[in-house]
Order: C-alpha cells, then sequence, then structure tokens
C-alpha cells in the first residue's frame, strides 16, 4: 500500500516510540499543569510542527549529511543540549521561588516564568534542536519503505501522518492530565514545587543525554 511494508508492525512501534517520555511530551505536560489546556494545545502544535519539519529533513537526506560531516552534527547536538539545559534551570530556579513562597497563601501571582511564555515556539524548538530525532526518523521511517517504489515521498507522508495521529492522542491526553494536576497543584504549593523541580531535573538530564549522543 503506497510502497509501505509491514504498517502494522510500524504502527505497533510507533505506539511504542510516542509513549517513551521525552522532553517534548514533558513540555507539554508541565505547560498544560501550569497553565491550562489552551496553551497546552499550543504546546502540541509546536511539537508538530517541529516533528513534522524533522520527518521531511529526514525525508530529504539531512540525516545522511548530519552523519557525513561530524562537525556539523556537534554543533546541532551542543546547541540543542544547551537549550535544553537552559529550560530545565529555569523551571528549578522557578520551583525554588515556589518552594520559598509556599508558607505565603495569599502572596500575589507571581510573573509567568519565562520557561512557559511562547509554548508553541518553544516546543517547536525542543523538537527541531535534537539531531537524534532526525537519525531516528530516518532510520525508523526506511524499513519501512519499498525499495525500489517510485514514489517514496507518498510513503513518507502515509508514515509520517500515522506518527501525528497518535502523538495528538498522547499529547491531548497529557493535556487534560495536566489540567488535573494545575487544580492539585493550586491548592498544594509543596507538591507543584516538587513536580517542577522533577520537570525541571529531566530537562537537565535530556541535555546530558543529547550532549553524550553520538550520530551513529
Amino acid at each position: 500500500m503506497l510502497g509501505i511494508t509491514d504498517f502494522w508492525t510500524y504502527v505497533l512501534g510507533v505506539v511504542a516510540i510516542v509513549l517513551l517520555p521525552g522532553p517534548n511530551s514533558i513540555f507539554v505536560l508541565s505547560v498544560g499543569a501550569r497553565r491550562g489546556v489552551r496553551a497546552g494545545y499550543q504546546a502540541a502544535g509546536g511539537v508538530l510542527l517541529g516533528d513534522a519539519v524533522l520527518m521531511i529533513l529526514s525525508a530529504s537526506g539531512v540525516a545522511s549529511l548530519l552523519r557525513t560531516y561530524p562537525a556539523l552534527f556537534l554543533v546541532v547536538k551542543y546547541a540543542g543540549a544547551a537549550y535544553l539545559a537552559w529550560l530545565g534551570f529555569g523551571i528549578l530556579r522557578g520551583a525554588w521561588d515556589k518552594w520559598r513562597s509556599r508558607s505565603e497563601p495569599t502572596a500575589p501571582p507571581a510573573e509567568e516564568p519565562v520557561d512557559m511564555r511562547q509554548p508553541f515556539r518553544r516546543a517547536a524548538l525542543i523538537s527541531l534542536v535534537n539531531p537524534k530525532a532526525i537519525l531516528f526518523f530516518v532510520s525508523f521511517f526506511i524499513q519501512f519503505v519499498q525499495p525500489g517504489y517510485p514514489h517514496p515521498e507518498l510513503s513518507f507522508l502515509v508514515l509520517g501522518a500515522v506518527v501525528q495521529f497518535f502523538s495528538t492522542l498522547y499529547l491531548s491526553a497529557l493535556i487534560f492530565g495536566g489540567r488535573y494536576l494545575a487544580g492539585q497543584f493550586r491548592e498544594r504549593r509543596r507538591l507543584a514545587a516538587g513536580a517542577a523541580t522533577g520537570v525541571g531535573a529531566l530537562f537537565v538530564g535530556f541535555s546530558i543525554k543529547l550532549a553524550t549522543a553520538t550520530a551513529g
């Protein structure tokens, strides 16, 4: 079908991959919990756009370019790691401020954290700065494209649409889960500070993992 082999095997693989936690999904959950459903979907839109660009770049051969020129891979890799670390430390700083103010229930709401502003753009950047995602997309997709099919762009289009469909379902679940968490956080500042600390630590961990990644 449209140059795709083992379609249902691919679907099962996509579901398993989408469910793996990563910086994109953690960011969407955090935005949904701290800013609500609308902002959560803005972040989800950024993730979908970023992933779509990565899939297009992968289909166009950019992954091969990163493998061919290790210096280019290093530049993109360290830029992405630095951005994730910057986000992580920003979230940790916000968690510390929340922890310090936990005994002040009547305090006015704090200014919106920098890491939560413009969620669409930030989520898209989180996707785009990860060169390992480009390499993953091309290595995963190519297994399910029939060799010699005259229109491989159609195959990549269908495969990409499947990824986006399941990503949308998963991110929606995270957004509405974040809405529930938001109610809990409003009542328990210590819980909110602890959750934000965990998210910030995850982003720092993601940055370290990306900084130590290889192109292989």
